[in-house]
């Protein structure tokens, strides 16, 4: 039990590093590529955050551990919103612009409710996560064309001041990427390693350890990006990415591992956690929006909403175990 909670948290804080490296060597090979500044921003650093969910459900998945593939996503989403989001907000007050709220808050509404319809069968298949990620190869592919078209993209502007702040020579990028990619399939393995020890020990389900220690672990790159957004006050960064994350996990990350290995999916999925889920999602968009279908700011006392929501839907995980 001792090896296994080490693995966990060895494998949590290398998980969290190497996907840092590994972004930062990607950018940076990028750019000496010729790549666009929007396109470094959007899908690389704007995504690239949730590098540590997509390693550690594909190694999941491919371990035959569909539960902890399964709660590593939609932990994470439920992570993001209710904690990071909250914890920010109890911070400094969120100013939320229509923009994010017309496009991406109601795109990853739309794309939820998609994901719940594919669990109401108990499966996710083969065929489901091949649909998954060709619909997020279309979002992609669409939020690139518009973001070409519009007059300027943040996430680009951001891409082009980190690469410019923190030069890097092509042969230290090509390194930073492959030891940044290695060491995450390597601390993914760990971790995947640790909790599936953990869960059988204790006699949990996996997708219990998944939607809470290892969901938690692997948003740290969004709280991280989130609390920096904060001391730049680059308010649309903070629910930028919070969305991008979010539209990532319900897509690629689930997509990916249920077409590497089909998931079996409880009932209680469907019922708690995709509708937790769905209901912080929802609240979100009522905060941003408010009844005057204008957009306002996201208080500290909504923060506070939020993060009581994250301990009462833990606590009411962890009763579920003592009962």
């Amino acid at each position: 039990m001792l090896l296994a909670s080490l693995a966990i948290l060895a494998g949590l804080i290398l998980l969290v590093w190497s996907a840092d490296r590994f972004i930062e060597g990607a950018a940076a090979t990028a750019k000496h590529l010729g790549m666009p500044s929007l396109l470094i921003g959007m899908v690389i650093i704007g995504f690239g955050t949730s590098a540590p969910e997509l390693a550690v459900s594909a190694m999941a998945a491919l371990d035959g551990n569909p539960g902890l593939a399964l709660g590593n996503a939609y932990g994470s989403n439920i992570t993001n919103i209710a904690v990071i989001v909250g914890v920010t907000a109890l911070i400094a007050p969120i100013t939320v612009h229509s923009q994010i709220l017309r496009k991406e808050i109601p795109l990853l509404i739309a794309l939820t409710v998609f994901a719940g319809a594919q669990l109401i069968d108990g499966e996710l298949s083969q065929l489901d996560g091949w649909l998954l990620l060709i619909v997020f190869a279309g979002v992609m592919g669409w939020s690139i064309y518009q973001g070409i078209r519009g007059k300027g993209d943040t996430l680009g502007g951001d891409a082009d001041a980190e690469l410019i702040e923190h030069p890097m020579s092509l042969n230290k990028a090509l390194m930073w990427l492959v030891v940044g990619l290695i060491l995450l399939l390597v601390s993914s393995r760990m971790l995947v390693w640790g909790a599936v020890f953990i869960a059988q020990s204790l006699g949990v389900s996996d997708l219990i350890i998944g939607l809470t220690i290892v969901a938690i672990g692997t948003s740290l790159p969004e709280l991280a990006s989130a609390l920096a957004a904060v001391k730049k006050n680059e308010h649309d960064l903070i629910l930028g990415n919070i969305m991008g994350s979010g539209i990532f996990n319900t897509l690629a990350v689930v997509g990916l591992a249920a077409s590497i290995h089909p998931l079996s999916v409880d009932p209680e999925v469907l019922y708690r956690d995709w509708t937790v889920m769905m209901a912080l999602t929802l609240t979100l968009l009522l905060m941003g929006f408010g009844l005057s279908g204008k957009s306002r700011e996201i208080s500290r006392r909504d923060g506070a909403i939020l993060v009581a929501a994250y301990v009462g839907y833990a606590g009411y995980l962890m009763s579920t175990l003592a009962g």
